[in-house]
């Protein structure tokens, strides 16, 4: 495993200076890898797309759709014996209804039911929001020698936003382990003893 350290960048322009600033500071081609990351849910993870087999805030949600059937089927019993009694149906009509209010309390119990048990699942502590990897430029820099939290404060001098360090695999000049569906674990900034 090999120390890494990776900053996002708005643009290929402004990455590829800062790819330059790090060559000057040393840095071989070979230790530097320049790749865009896409937006989340757009890795193609899957052949009809997107990045997990199933939402993780869904997992619950077919157990609360079947209890949703079942409450929803019996209320839509009562309201259709209810109307059939207060409306004294014919035999085929009282049928209908029957059958037309079973089905639909049974419709919307299995939605209440499934929403009520979808979640959302992890959440960042600091801002509360779900923890993903941003679209954007990824420089990543194989720290083979020095200090990687120089490289981390170098990147956040040339404008990278999400810098992040990473102990990987570097194969042939690039980030070979790198998963776009992992969200970054942020470098300490020196400094101020804060993760950027």
């Amino acid at each position: 495993m090999s120390a890494i350290i990776a900053g996002r960048f708005d643009s290929f322009s402004t990455a590829e200076t800062m790819a330059s600033r790090l060559k000057a500071q040393g840095f071989a081609d070979k230790d530097l890898n320049l790749f865009y990351v896409n937006p989340p849910g757009q890795h193609a993870a899957y052949p009809l797309g997107g990045d997990h087999a199933a939402d993780a805030g869904a997992r619950k949600s077919g157990i609360g759709a079947m209890a949703g059937v079942l409450i929803g089927a019996a209320v839509g019993a009562a309201v259709g014996a209810a109307l059939i009694s207060a409306v004294s149906a014919a035999p085929p009509l009282s049928i209908l209804v029957m059958v037309f209010a079973v089905g639909l309390g049974a419709y919307l119990g299995s939605l209440a039911g499934a929403l009520a048990l979808a979640r959302n699942v992890r959440r960042d502590p600091l801002t509360g929001q779900p923890p993903v990897r941003n679209a954007g430029v990824v420089l990543a820099a194989h720290v083979a020698s020095g200090s990687p939290a120089a490289v981390a404060d170098l990147l956040r001098q040339g404008g990278a936003k999400d810098v992040e360090r990473a102990d990987g695999r570097w194969v042939d000049g690039r980030w070979a382990d790198f998963d776009p569906t992992v969200p970054p674990v942020p470098a300490e900034n020196p400094r101020t003893r804060e993760y950027s």
